[in-house]
């Protein structure tokens, strides 16, 4: 393989908010974050920047930090099973009631080979099979089976919505029985010792879910630059970010918030408060976030995504969405559509 320039890998190409989730990760399974970042060249201060973006450098450094640090050979496909559409950032596009498997597992491709370009991927189809093929474009050496692990635990997360009955196969031995890895991936099949990494999808799963859990999986999160302000990224700030666009709909509540952190609703406040926000203002950014997307990419109801995000009635969400915006939903939908 063609050696890399030097400066290419210095080049900051991927955002901090994966290190961010890696490092949470690795915490959760006992390991503190200073023996994680040592001599990675990776700060808190970049981890809590939410504009920041690491060197390949940097994100080679805190895999092989980890590398050691994981005595479960299943640890990184568990974590990639953690990356889901709304943790890419995705400028995204909403699935909701596209019964379009087809669509989704092309996105899932276009999309990591720009949010996450540690691999490439070659996307084949043979009649209503996929077929994903990880390529190690940066020669990683020992860390490309923990990358190949992780981009395959994403690719399951996001697509066994509507897909199911998953092939992996690795280019890398395993030493653990093939039924420990279907406990992270129920009726799916792992291969090892294969001639290359790849994931075979029939799609002939199931329907993607009409509830409120699609949202989770199926809905992108966008960030407006005019809707950015100067927000301290605390971990509270992305933990209730991350909260309320699982749930964006009426149980999201400060109270419910709250609860699910194990914090009082007064703690959250004054947390909030201190980071330069409020609950209402995260709230508010990511609902319209989301309707943004239902408006301009689906073609589901008013009455539905005024239901999806919260609101008692139709009238309601109009005149939230023209006070976030200047514009009734209404008006965005046409224009979208006159620009198709």
């Amino acid at each position: 393989m063609e050696m890399l320039s030097p400066l290419a890998l210095e080049v900051p190409i991927i955002s901090a908010r994966y290190a961010r989730r890696f490092v949470r990760f690795m915490e959760s399974r006992g390991v503190k974050r200073h023996t994680i970042l040592t001599q990675t060249g990776i700060t808190d201060e970049l981890l809590n920047n939410p504009d920041a973006s690491l060197s390949m450098t940097q994100v080679l450094g805190l895999l092989q930090q980890a590398d050691w640090l994981m005595t479960d050979e299943r640890a990184a496909f568990e974590f990639g099973k953690q990356l889901d559409l709304p943790c890419h950032g995705l400028l995204g596009f909403a699935m909701l009631e596209q019964d379009n498997p087809r669509r989704l597992v092309s996105m899932i491709v276009q999309y990591l080979r720009v949010g996450l370009p540690l691999m490439d991927m070659e996307l084949e189809s043979t009649g209503s099979t996929f077929r994903i093929k990880l390529i190690d474009t940066w020669n990683v050496g020992n860390l490309k089976s923990g990358l190949a692990k992780i981009y395959m635990g994403s690719i399951y997360r996001v697509s066994c919505q509507v897909c199911s009955n998953f092939t992996f196969m690795f280019d890398f031995p395993s030493y653990i029985s093939q039924e420990d890895w279907q406990l992270l991936a129920p009726g799916c099949e792992f291969i090892f010792n294969a001639e290359v990494s790849e994931v075979t999808i029939p799609l002939k799963g199931t329907p993607i879910r009409k509830d409120d859990a699609s949202l989770e999986f199926l809905v992108a999160r966008t960030r407006h630059s005019h809707q950015q302000k100067n927000v301290e990224a605390d971990e509270t700030v992305q933990q209730v970010r991350e909260l309320i666009m699982s749930q964006p709909g009426r149980p999201c509540t400060t109270e419910n918030i709250a609860r699910r952190l194990d914090i009082s609703p007064r703690t959250l406040r004054q947390h909030l408060a201190g980071a330069g926000t409020s609950f209402r203002e995260l709230r508010n950014e990511i609902r319209e976030n989301f309707a943004t997307l239902y408006l301009k990419d689906t073609n589901v109801s008013l009455e539905s995504i005024s239901e999806k995000l919260g609101f008692s009635d139709q009238a309601s969400f109009t005149k939230a969405y023209r006070s976030w915006t200047g514009s009734t939903p209404g008006d965005v939908r046409r224009q979208a559509r006159n620009k198709k």
